[in-house]
């Protein structure tokens, strides 16, 4: 029977002020292996991050995303077999959830013949998640900027202009997105609205550029990391030790508590003080070195 083997990226979303906009594909990988079989039932194997928490039936995300272009294409679901080795751990922001959604997605698409385009996945894959920002470079790999109009999806994706990495400090608890998602306001001040408008200018031309200097400001926002902080306890701690450090910048990664710092070089002190700056407020975490994904979820 058909099967199809996919590598998809993790995924650090907003870089600080592009809420829902900016995205920036991973060198963490989940795995899937999707095959089909006679018989129209699901079976999953899950090793790694989530084993024993994440669905094994037809509720899985990956199999109703699966569902998605198989009703789009008017064509029955067939049963499945499925294998997952997960590396990015669950609610820290890292874009697990969009993992599953896009390689469902494209897992369905090559098992039809692959008859969608990659806007009509990432359409199908903004209407599962909600917002763009993690979908897009999760699909496409590199830096991308997305926006979510009118039900469509409008998008860019760009390499960045120069080497740079991100140190991503894992803490040991766990943050759903409803949960910062509802600690956002209802409105913003129109200062604060202009204050994030010209640091996303910043972020997105200094990556498009390489032009990495700036970005201990452009990171920094008002929209969604202060009222995030109380959730994420040390954060500002943790941001000034990894600028400290040598961080070109530092943010909350996705709606956290995951936060990233951006460098050149010096990737293990950055680590070492972002790691040692939770352990004084009493949390546990681990910090990860990661290159950016510039191909975005393939085959295998």
């Amino acid at each position: 029977m058909p099967c199809i083997r996919l590598r998809v990226p993790a995924t650090t979303a907003n870089l600080g002020p592009g809420f829902d906009a900016l995205g920036l594909a991973l060198t963490l990988y989940n795995r899937v292996s999707v095959e089909t079989t006679e018989v129209r039932e699901v079976s999953f194997s899950i090793r790694g991050e989530g084993e024993g928490r994440i669905p094994t039936d037809g509720t899985n995300r990956l199999c109703l995303a699966m569902k998605r272009v198989y009703d789009r294409l008017g064509r029955p679901m067939p049963g499945l077999r499925v294998r997952m080795e997960t590396a990015i751990p669950l609610a820290r922001g890292l874009g697990s959830s969009a993992t599953a959604a896009v390689a469902g997605l494209m897992a369905a698409n090559r098992l039809c013949g692959s008859p969608l385009s990659d806007a009509d996945l990432i359409g199908l894959a903004t209407d599962i998640e909600g917002h763009p920002d993690n979908a897009v470079p999760c699909l496409l790999g590199g830096f991308t900027a997305a926006a979510h109009t009118d039900g469509k999806v409008s998008y860019v994706r760009a390499l960045p202009g120069g080497p740079i990495r991100a140190v991503v400090a894992i803490p040991a608890f766990e943050l759903e997105t409803a949960r910062a998602r509802a600690a956002l306001p209802k409105s913003v001040r129109f200062q604060d609205a202009v204050y994030n408008v010209t640091h996303t200018a910043l972020v997105t031309l200094a990556f498009a550029r390489g032009d990495f200097g700036v970005l201990r400001t452009a990171t920094q926002d008002r929209l969604h990391q202060p009222y995030r902080a109380p959730l994420i306890p040390g954060m500002a701690r943790v941001f000034d030790a990894a600028l400290d450090a040598g961080a070109l910048g530092a943010a909350i990664s996705g709606a956290g508590p995951t936060l990233i710092a951006f460098v050149v070089d010096g990737g293990e002190r950055v680590g070492e003080a972002m790691r040692s700056a939770w352990e004084k407020e009493g949390i546990t975490s681990r910090a990860l070195i990661l290159d950016v994904d510039t191909q975005g979820t393939r085959e295998e």
